[in-house]
């Protein structure tokens, strides 16, 4: 009798709440208020969820891109008139890019963009500046490639076969490695980190905007670290060379001089990252449980034409190596460069968005033909055009973004800002730690400014490296400190060229309905430049921390940085 009465009376306050929650849904006042007091509770939880939200909420208030570009775009036109009117102008001492040349002193003025010449060439160059913008070859290249295998099933067919099962922290360190390490690749590596990021993770079920986001941040903003040598290395090494040259100091310098830092850089922030990912962003804008049951694993079991579809991309994979190794593997072959090595430039890495795009095709296209997906001919270029149809976003955003790019480097305005900064760290005369840290805070400051790191580097490197030897250090530290900073905030930068892509794609997403709704929200936010930067800004701050921090034990317990690079010069 005491469970009856007790169910009885739960039926009847069940019954009330019932009431009362049908009566809130027919009010769409109270429904509002209800959507907001839990939004409201949900930003709450953490500052860090207030601190995206705030970043987020005014960057959206900008305009959508193309206009906003447009605006940028007069502005810049105007303030550039102004400026060279003032006689604004700066003066320092650049290094060479050969080593052994001395260093010259370099004047930079505003160049006035209201000119006749210069109006002239923006409204005859257009057209070149635009399909001349330098993301534009690689990314429709790229999306073609990446939507071929895609729309044949392969990835999804994959990911079931592979990574169903694995742990989603598995498959985020997963990404954040792969990215970290994708500066192999250039700029092409920074696209294909993202590009994939967001696939991967479509692909699992997951949030692709966490997918691209990582991609994003892992390599560009942790471009400098990578387990292997790569051509970052070796341009920045040849311009400290010509520093220490022109000093006349002796003291060795070669591009793997930094290499045991940044090789166990990829493992830190590879955990860090993924750690962060996992606890911080996957918990703001809503990622699932990643919870598999067995009902789910079978609803995904592979069929029998989805398993041979896997052998015959595993036959594609193979035929793709036996002709990579043909290309590259003999000293003679004509992907090597005319020394017969790789780096720092050889057609291998100057054409990896095309080697990209034969490997996708080779594991698609026998995948596609064993499921039945591509039965005629007719239907690759279709399986292509797909990719393509989805670069509309960004070609309109790019429109605008092409023209504000060229238009700001040709006014020499952001170089100024990149040079002034590094004029603050000529007079310092402090300790080692204090002087690093210094030269980390100011590149960190002007990176967003100049995204070049080797242009930086040759404004930069004639004051610090100077200082170093004078507190007989090895300039191998000065480059370091500089990596550091330069790494960090790259991927906060609105000069940023992928920009534009990185909003297009996101924006295909979420009207595909693969972005999932945020936690206590009943709509989707719109997708733009505050989206990107409320996300951005925090995985800055946990790569710089995190290679910083590294910095801080590397020189307490003297850890080489380098092989055959003593701390101090003998």
């Amino acid at each position: 009798k005491g469970t009856a009465a007790v169910q009885s009376a739960a039926a009847r306050i069940a019954g009330l709440q019932t009431g009362r929650r049908f009566q809130h849904e027919r009010n769409p006042i109270k429904q509002k208020e209800a959507a907001n007091r839990m939004q409201t509770s949900v930003r709450k939880k953490s500052w860090m969820n207030q601190f995206i939200d705030t970043i987020e909420y005014w960057g959206n208030k900008l305009p959508h891109p193309f206009i906003l570009f447009g605006m940028l775009v007069v502005i810049t036109l105007i303030g550039s008139w102004i400026l060279s009117q003032a006689g604004c102008s700066i003066t320092y001492m650049a290094a060479s890019r050969t080593p052994g040349e001395p260093e010259k002193e370099v004047t930079i003025a505003v160049t006035n963009l209201l000119s006749g010449d210069n109006l002239r060439y923006l409204i005859t160059k257009y057209p070149d500046i635009f399909i001349g913008y330098p993301p534009m070859k690689l990314v429709l290249v790229m999306m073609a490639a990446t939507a071929f295998i895609e729309k044949t099933g392969f990835f999804g067919t994959f990911m079931k076969k592979y990574l169903l099962r694995a742990p989603r922290s598995l498959v985020t360190f997963a990404v954040v490695f792969v990215g970290v390490n994708s500066n192999l690749m250039s700029d092409a590596g920074t696209l294909f980190a993202l590009t994939m990021g967001g696939i991967i993770f479509a692909a699992l079920g997951r949030n692709p905007l966490i997918g691209v986001i990582l991609g994003w941040a892992s390599s560009s903003g942790g471009f400098t670290a990578n387990l292997f040598l790569a051509g970052t290395d070796a341009l920045l090494a040849g311009i400290t060379e010509g520093v220490v040259k022109e000093m006349g100091v002796a003291v060795d310098i070669n591009p793997a001089m930094n290499y045991f830092f940044m090789a166990s850089a990829t493992f830190f922030l590879s955990v860090t990252l993924t750690l962060f990912t996992e606890k911080v962003v996957c918990r703001m804008v809503g990622d699932g449980d990643g919870k598999v049951n067995m009902a789910m694993l079978e609803e995904h079991k592979l069929t029998a034409e989805q398993e041979k579809g896997l052998r015959w991309a595993f036959y594609g994979f193979l035929f793709f190596l036996a002709v990579m190794a043909a290309l590259t593997v003999p000293s003679w072959a004509i992907l090597r460069n005319a020394k017969g090595g790789f780096l720092p430039k050889s057609p291998f890495f100057a054409g990896i968005i095309t080697l990209i795009a034969f490997f996708f095709v080779s594991t698609g296209l026998p995948y596609g033909v064993a499921t039945g997906e591509i039965k005629k001919w007719k239907d690759i270029p279709r399986l292509v055009s797909a990719g393509l149809r989805e670069a509309i976003h960004l070609l309109t955003t790019t429109m605008m973004a092409a023209v504000f790019i060229d238009m700001m480097n040709k006014s020499n305005i952001f170089k100024m800002v990149a040079v002034a900064g590094a004029e603050a760290l000529r007079g310092a005369n402090i300790g080692l730690l204090p002087l690093c840290l210094m030269i980390i805070v100011v590149t960190t400051i002007i990176n967003p400014f100049m995204t070049s790191g080797s242009s930086k580097w040759l404004i930069i490197a004639p004051m610090i490296v100077p200082m170093f030897t004078m507190l007989n250090v090895h300039p191998a530290y000065a480059q370091l400190a500089y990596r550091i900073g330069d790494s960090a905030t790259n991927i906060c930068s609105p000069l940023q060229e992928l920009l534009p892509v990185i909003i297009g794609m996101l924006t295909q997403y979420q009207e595909e309905g693969k972005i999932p709704l945020r936690p206590g929200e009943t709509e989707h936010r719109k997708i733009g430049i505050g989206t990107i930067f409320s996300l951005t800004i925090p995985y800055a701050m946990v790569i710089l921390l995190t290679m910083t921090a590294m910095l801080i034990v590397w020189l307490t317990f003297g850890l080489p940085i380098g092989p055959g690079i003593p701390m101090h010069i003998q």
